[in-house]
């Protein structure tokens, strides 16, 4: 059997963040060395509760939980409350955390786990890349241990918080930047392919079908950010962004990639955050990036619920 892909899960759950902390501690080709959490879909203390929570009802307190970056490098925070409610995680009875965060800071806890891993590891942000950037900046020598960057954010075609930028990358678009040119080995799992893995209500259904508390947990978290989906535009059921980039690195070959040249707008408040994605190589630019097009949508919603199907 092949060895294990050594992952950290960067995140800020987030409904579609609790399925693909799910989805990585389910797959048998990923190892999550551990979890950091940073601000976005809520403030920090409500995704680090949230991380811990999830953990809690998979029963996995054993991962290391840090917490990070409260707030973006040179912006203020901005939660995106009206998509996930309050608490960040709104919409079902999960448990209170069995487990506390540990001491270190975020970047404290990747460079640990990088440094002890006997080969490189790499890093899957599923929200603003605020921690990455710091781990960047502070630790440049850590960037040859980094096997690869495969993140969800940013679009070629699209937004989903202005006309012009998908909200992890508007977030902290500094972040973005640095994270961008690190020159390492990066996918952006952006708006295209993610709008592609929608989990409907019937997909729910199935999840509510295991009888397990587990199902029925994420089932009733899956029909709150239905909600805020039909209401916007029209589909039933929800992108489940984030863990699509988890299954690209599970499984090679689910999502279709493109290489080319991607720019993070930082200048502009009109485009601010957008992924300037040059397709064509207009710009002469070398590539840096794979860039996410398309997705098996049933192959994505079997992965979901198969490893929902894992916990009690």
């Amino acid at each position: 059997m092949p060895a294990k892909i050594p992952i950290v899960l960067d995140c800020d759950p987030g409904h579609d963040d609790a399925l693909a902390i799910t989805l990585a501690l389910a797959r048998p080709e990923l190892d999550v060395l551990a979890i950091t959490t940073v601000a976005g879909n809520a403030p920090l203390a409500a995704t680090t509760r949230n991380t811990l929570r999830v953990l809690t009802l998979l029963g996995r307190t054993d991962v290391p939980v840090a917490a990070g970056a409260p707030a973006p490098l040179l912006r203020p925070a901005y939660a995106a409350v009206h998509v996930h409610g309050t608490s960040g995680l709104d919409g079902a009875d999960l448990p209170e955390p069995a487990a506390e965060p540990r001491a270190e800071h975020a970047i404290e806890l990747i460079r640990t786990v990088i440094e002890a891993a006997p080969g490189r590891v790499t890093l899957v942000p599923t929200g603003p890349l605020t921690n990455i950037a710091l781990l960047i900046r502070t630790y440049p020598r850590l960037l040859e241990r980094i096997e690869r960057i495969c993140l969800m954010g940013g679009s070629i075609g699209e937004g989903n918080v202005t006309a012009s930028a998908e909200f992890n990358i508007w977030a902290d678009p500094e972040a973005a930047a640095i994270v961008f040119d690190a020159g390492r080995p990066l996918t952006m799992i952006g708006l295209d392919v993610t709008h592609q893995a929608i989990v409907t209500s019937a997909d729910a259904a199935r999840m509510a079908a295991l009888g397990t508390r587990t199902g029925l947990v994420f089932a009733d978290l899956l029909e709150f950010f239905g909600r805020f989906h039909r209401e916007r535009y029209g589909w039933d059921g929800s992108p489940i962004h984030d863990a699509v980039a988890v299954a690209h690195v599970a499984i090679p070959g689910l999502v279709q990639v493109e290489t080319c040249r991607v720019d993070i707008e930082t200048a502009s408040e009109l485009s601010r955050g957008r992924t300037v994605a040059d397709r064509a190589g207009l710009s002469g630019r070398p590539a840096n990036a794979e860039v996410g097009l398309g997705i098996d949508r049933g192959r994505f919603v079997d992965l979901l619920v198969e490893a929902v199907a894992r916990f009690p």
